[in-house]
């Protein structure tokens, strides 16, 4: 016996279908509007001023900068697992993304070594860029993986990140330094990855390892907070610093779980 079809044809399918492009995009669209009327957001007068000035084996700022190597661990060993899956057609989406995300965290390492040697503005702007890349590449990875939207979707986000910096160092030169599209694009992914995951029946086990990794991001923005609070009742160790080691330890979650992914893709 035969299922009659539905009067209204593939509406029923499309409804949803429809819905689950247009939430995400009215939630992109809302906090856009949100920061533009809030007005110029600019950099904390003392941004540069960090807790933890120890010097070691010559090297200024040391627990700042060498804190970094760990991205730079974490950013091969996830390049290297995308390597390995390019033979694997059910990765094609996220494969992108992923690859972004990881060349992100290598650059993060010199860009933000870099930085913390003499930290000012002039080498500010080799910080921030991967770290907006770094943003640009999982949301755009979680984005095609639940949507199933196309290359479009890595572009766009890619150069909503350089340009967030861009409009902050353009700002800045003018004296007046905006961080609101900086500040876009890194709340976006706390915000749409669970949506996204969520609308779309992701796997308990996939939206764990991205609820473990935006709270440890989360926790890594509360100790950039606490810099010196922190550095006063840990003597060895500055916020900034613990900063870096949650960060780190975020970005490894996010490479774990593409290793799982990698390691169903390759099972007959």
């Amino acid at each position: 016996m035969s299922i009659p079809s539905s009067p209204t044809g593939a509406a029923p399918a499309a409804a949803p279908t429809r819905s689950r492009h247009l939430l995400p995009w009215a939630v992109v669209v809302l906090v856009a509007v949100g920061l533009a009327l809030a007005g110029p957001i600019a950099q904390p007068e003392h941004y540069h001023d960090f807790a933890d000035k120890r010097a070691w084996l010559g090297i200024p700022h040391a627990a700042d900068v060498l804190s970094n190597l760990g991205f730079a661990v974490v950013g091969w060993y996830g390049l290297a697992l995308v390597l390995q899956s390019r033979q694997r057609p059910a990765l094609d989406a996220i494969r992108p993304g992923y690859a972004l995300f990881f060349f992100a965290l290598m650059l993060t390492a010199f860009g933000s070594g870099w930085y913390h040697l003499v930290p000012d503005n002039a080498r500010l702007i080799w910080d921030r860029l991967p770290i907006a890349l770094l943003c640009a590449g999982i949301l755009s990875a979680v984005w095609r993986d639940t949507l199933g939207d196309g290359r479009w979707v890595d572009v766009l986000w890619t150069a909503l990140a350089v340009a967030s910096v861009g409009w902050w160092w353009v700002t800045d030169s003018r004296g007046a330094g905006d961080l609101r599209p900086y500040l876009f694009v890194q709340f976006m992914p706390l915000l749409l990855v669970p949506l996204l995951q969520w609308r779309n029946g992701t796997p308990r086990r996939e939206r764990l390892y991205f609820a473990a990794a935006i709270g440890c991001y989360v926790l890594a923005k509360v100790s950039e907070v606490l810099d010196h609070q922190i550095f006063q009742h840990v003597a060895y160790l500055s916020g900034h610093t613990i900063k870096h080691l949650f960060s780190v330890a975020a970005g490894l979650i996010v490479t774990l779980n593409f290793a799982h992914r990698k390691r169903e893709a390759d099972r007959p």
